[in-house]
């Protein structure tokens, strides 16, 4: 327009502050990843891949989904490495999209996918209040603790255990591979979910009998019954709080802990004490949360606490307080995985 003239803008930012205000855009945006990731669990994307390398077109064809947007979904989560788009418009599986495979060894397909149910989505979203109140979200939104609801919910229940299985036996051959069990004959997985670690301690020690101690529920579903593990192992429904099987060699804990307050934690290592007898050791498996401002699964862990559970990470100092109160004394650390740093101790005497 005539005698209209346009001034220059203000310096532009510097790259460094565009490159901050983008990281924290990303951040603030982290949950549109997670949606997708849960979606392309759901919808088996990495199964139809197995084969080769497919268009979205013709995997959405094969998962009975819209294709243009499950094609923006994988063109959005490759990004990220979670699959590859070639120049002809096919998508690849990667590294870091196996372990979205059903049934393969170390798959975290379930794990993901219940994690994108609503009872963690709600949780995670009422962080603040969790925050405001140093109370748990689940038990303020659904008004009952998380194993209640899952207890009570037995579609729910049946998808959390089978994912915290997946979880945990793709660390269990790291944990059972360093855990060396010199002299030992018999060991007792508390806590122990469908029994993955125990199966793979018993695998590697073939002179060990084990026995799996979880809710009743829960070692219904245990995947102890193997021909090379046959009278070797026995699953015991019960409760920690109460009472642990006695008189063992070794006593696992793994990703029991974290899951629960101090006062608790004392209560389930003050079963474990009694039964342990004066040759034993305890073996507590977690995620440690080391010092510094580096990422850490630890530290990731200790907020899904503060959503679903009244549990928390911990540091290793805070590890070895809570074993010593309970009567042990701590002899030895080991880390397979940041996943899993492994506490072994012994009864104090």
């Amino acid at each position: 327009m005539a005698g209209v003239r346009l001034e220059a803008a203000e310096d532009p930012p510097t790259s460094d502050t565009s490159q901050v205000t983008g990281e924290l855009l990303e951040l603030a945006l982290g949950y549109v990843y997670s949606a997708a990731l849960h979606a392309a669990a759901r919808f088996g994307v990495a199964d139809e891949l197995a084969e080769g390398p497919r268009t979205a077109g013709e995997i959405a064809h094969a998962v009975q989904v819209d294709g243009p947007h499950l094609y923006r979904l994988l063109r959005f989560l490759a990004t990220k490495g979670v699959f590859r788009e070639d120049d002809e418009g096919r998508f690849h599986l990667t590294p870091l999209a196996e372990p979205l495979r059903t049934g393969t060894e170390r798959s975290l397909r379930e794990y993901i996918m219940v994690r994108g149910e609503a009872a963690f989505w709600e949780s995670a979203g009422r962080l603040h209040d969790a925050v405001r109140t140093g109370t748990t979200a689940f038990a303020g939104l659904y008004g009952i603790p998380f194993y209640d609801y899952v207890a009570d919910e037995p579609e729910f229940g049946r998808a959390f255990n089978s994912s915290m299985a997946a979880f945990s036996e793709a660390l269990s051959d790291d944990v059972a591979e360093v855990c060396v069990f010199p002299g030992a004959s018999s060991v007792v997985d508390v806590g122990g979910g469908r029994g993955g670690l125990l199966r793979a301690v018993l695998r590697r020690n073939p002179h060990m009998t084990g026995t799996l101690l979880d809710r009743e529920n829960v070692v219904a579903g245990h995947v102890l019954d193997e021909p090379d593990l046959t009278g070797r192992w026995s699953a015991v429904g019960g409760d920690f709080f109460a009472s642990v099987p006695s008189g063992a060699d070794v006593y696992l804990l793994k990703h029991v802990l974290a899951s629960w307050p101090d006062e608790q934690c004392l209560q389930i290592l003050r079963t474990c004490r009694a039964a342990v007898p004066a040759h034993g050791r305890l073996l507590a498996v977690n995620a440690m949360i080391p010092a510094g401002n580096e990422p850490h699964p630890g530290k990731t862990i200790d907020m899904l606490m503060m959503t679903v559970l009244d549990g928390r990470g911990r540091t290793r100092a805070e590890y070895e307080a809570l074993l010593t109160a309970a009567g042990f004394t701590v002899t030895r650390f080991l880390e397979p995985s940041s996943h899993a740093s492994v506490v072994e101790a012994v009864p104090t005497r």
